[in-house]
């Protein structure tokens, strides 16, 4: 009866907290985030991305509005899905199948960033806008993402953060502080697609810019206290 009690209380622990492996490890299941109407995050960029690539129609803004919630309907319509307009575990699956082995589709548009890429920019973010609303974290992250993409631009993030006078918090040596669990979020969401500064390539605090040069871009947006520029 011993024997038998301890067999179960052993399953249900690792019913609860994941296979356990050699050496004590545990395999955990990584669960795709579910977005619904009213979200607005990165995970909403990559859903969007995502039903364009085949063929549903819908604004990418990173905010689950009506429109992106018809198409969804409409795409678990189409594919035999549970329709109730929430994107969770069995139509994300779906999704992720058709938008990544589709015959003629791309991917989403995620940004394959390096773990040496992720560090140095949520090193910048952190350093540079901290304080600043999350968006634009966010955006911040996504200049650098811009540049790496960009043919007069080093195409890592370490390259484009420590090219000479383009960041602040390395002329100051902000840069080597330790970057809070945000600023590798707001990494995450930009890799993601979200983009809120508009494919910029430069930004500054119009408070503290000094260089002429900086002024003559064209202006995109503002965010907090930062302006996006081409």
């Amino acid at each position: 009866m011993k024997r038998k009690l301890m067999i179960f209380l052993t399953v249900a622990t690792v019913g609860l907290t994941g296979a356990v492996l050699p050496g004590g490890k545990k395999a955990e299941a990584a669960a795709p985030t579910m977005v619904y109407y009213g979200s607005k995050n990165g995970d909403v960029w990559d859903l969007q991305a995502r039903l364009n690539k085949l063929g549903y129609s819908t604004k990418r803004d990173g905010v689950y509005g009506h429109e992106t919630e018809r198409q969804v309907i409409q795409f678990q319509k189409d594919h035999n899905l549970r329709i109730d307009g929430i994107v969770g575990a069995q139509t994300w699956g779906q999704l992720k199948k058709m938008t990544e082995s589709h015959p003629g589709k791309t991917s989403s548009g995620i940004i394959p960033l390096t773990q040496e890429d992720r560090k140095w920019m949520a090193r910048a973010v952190y350093s540079e806008a901290r304080g600043e609303p999350y968006k634009g974290q966010v955006a911040v992250a996504a200049v650098i993402i811009n540049r790496m993409q960009s043919d007069k631009f080093p195409n890592t993030a370490k390259g484009v953060i420590m090219q000479k006078g383009a960041f602040t918090a390395v002329d100051d040596g902000q840069i080597w502080m330790e970057p809070d669990s945000q600023a590798y979020q707001a990494v995450e969401d930009a890799a993601k697609g979200w983009d809120p500064s508009n494919n910029a390539l430069f930004y500054f605090n119009p408070d503290t810019a000094t260089s002429k040069w900086i002024w003559s871009r064209p202006q995109i947006l503002k965010i907090g206290k930062h302006i996006f520029t081409k």
